[in-house]
């Protein structure tokens, strides 16, 4: 089977669709990465659905990715003795280390990293930034605030500080137990909450030990101050636009949209835009006006894959969801505009070998209107050189390595085929133009471009590109 469209679609597993029939179901409707959340997954949880979706694998013998989503540091304030309190705007409001339940003046703050780099004139923003506070004076154990928005507040809320890079670590005890266990079982990626600093990453790379590709996800003021050094310890970044959205000014974040799917282009790494990309349709059959144009506009970006979250898990209509996920790439992707765009935005090569011969190969296949570009690939990089180009022709990845069949999964354009190293450069050719024809991508008297490296099976060395015809 085959792809009628480039952009890939991430749909969450949860309680609408944990079993078999709608992982299938799923599946069929265009989506190439079911993602686990681990907020709300036992390790068990998390094999058995690993398990069936492998099923739904072997038994229609296309690729799906398989990604486990951290939960990351979750900051909370304390309990409050009535249950609830109602803040009103102007009044001072404290937050201490006192576990004793909270009032209408004070609550407990059990995060005793908050009190020591929090500053005056910074927010904290409660219940997803419904409530705002901005501090008046702190010190190690109280932080004293005055409300700028006010409203009703209850226990166990979570807490943003979109001012405030919080000294803590990316990876709670629970993220460790859980990414140990996710590597054990053998996923294609690991998503990190709360990226921060670089640091943050490379901690998890150490842990990961190469079992797993990381995704970056892109959700706190500070992330995007050290982007560009976090990029290059990732294998894709994440726009999970919900905290993000409760962290910066909520106009902002479109912009920044832009600007991350732009950087992570220019890097060669996938990037996911995430979170109420169909949000409507947890309770409804059809989504908003609004809500289309969202997901178009992500289309329209070059992002390589979208995701559903709450659709998906636990919404009343998740088939339909990813029908309409699907439906409005392949509009965008056959839009007079869509190319245009795509070629505007093409990342300038970088002065090595593999970038000029992928970057070659899209200009020739345009030149020639090849049928195909077929890439090999080991670990995969030149698959994602190859999809960085967004060629007008289809990509067929060629891999010994069932790992990089996986991952590759959320490339944009890739179409990925498990297959044995070529003995030779007569092979490789001979093996590239049966599997474009088998795979129907090609047909006699096309024209195919191949790029490979040379000596064969030497990771990292594309240096090659061979245009050949079909001729059988």
């Amino acid at each position: 089977m085959r792809r009628e469209r480039n952009a890939k679609i991430i749909a969450t597993l949860g309680p609408a669709s944990d079993t078999l029939e709608m992982i299938e179901k799923l599946f069929l409707a265009g989506v190439d990465v079911f993602r686990i959340n681990m907020s709300h997954s036992s390790h068990d949880d998390m094999r058995k659905l690993h398990g069936l979706i492998r099923e739904v694998e072997k038994k229609h013998e296309y690729p799906i990715g398989v990604l486990a989503d951290l939960q990351g540091p979750k900051l909370r304030i304390g309990t409050f003795a009535d249950g609830e309190v109602t803040l009103v705007t102007g009044q001072e409001f404290s937050f201490d280390m006192d576990e004793t339940p909270g009032d209408l003046t004070r609550v407990c703050l059990p995060h005793p990293e908050i009190f020591l780099a929090v500053e005056v004139g910074h927010d904290l923003l409660i219940n997803d930034g419904r409530l705002r506070v901005t501090v008046t004076a702190c010190s190690s154990d109280k932080i004293t605030t005055k409300v700028i928005y006010g409203g009703a507040i209850s226990a166990r809320k979570g807490v943003n500080l979109p001012d405030t890079l919080v000294p803590m670590p990316a990876l709670t005890p629970k993220d460790r137990a859980d990414l140990e266990a996710a590597c054990q079982d053998d996923v294609d990626w690991i998503a990190l909450s709360f990226v921060q600093r670089p640091a943050d990453v490379a901690e998890t790379r150490k842990l990961v030990r190469g079992r797993a590709a990381i995704i970056a996800k892109i959700e706190k003021p500070t992330a995007l101050t050290y982007l560009d050094d976090i990029i290059p310890f990732c294998e894709a970044l994440m726009i999970a636009r919900g905290d993000l959205g409760v962290e910066l000014p909520i106009e902002t974040v479109p912009g920044w949209q832009k600007r991350i799917t732009r950087k992570a282009r220019k890097a060669g790494k996938p990037v996911v835009v995430a979170t109420q990309m169909l949000e409507s349709m947890i309770d409804e059959p059809v989504p908003t006006r609004a809500e289309v144009s969202d997901v178009a506009a992500a289309f329209f970006e070059g992002a390589d894959a979208v995701m559903l979250s709450a659709e998906s898990a636990m919404g009343k209509w998740p088939e339909k969801a990813v029908e309409t996920m699907h439906k409005i790439a392949i509009s965008v992707e056959g839009d007079p505009l869509y190319r245009g765009i795509l070629a505007a935005q093409r990342p300038t090569p970088k002065q090595t070998t593999a970038d000029a011969i992928t970057s070659a190969a899209r200009s020739v296949a345009e030149t020639l209107h090849v049928a195909a570009i077929v890439c090999y690939t080991g670990s995969g990089s030149t698959g994602l050189r190859a999809s960085r180009e967004r060629p007008e022709v289809p990509i067929i990845a060629l891999t010994p390595s069932i790992k990089t069949w996986r991952r590759l999964a959320l490339g944009w354009g890739l179409h990925c085929v498990l297959t044995e190293d070529a003995k030779d450069q007569d092979d490789m050719e001979a093996r590239a133009v049966r599997i474009a024809v088998e795979e129907k991508f090609a047909k006699r008297g096309d024209l195919i471009i191949i790029t490979a490296g040379v000596p064969l099976n030497t990771p990292g060395k594309t240096n090659l590109l061979r245009i050949t015809e079909i001729k059988e």
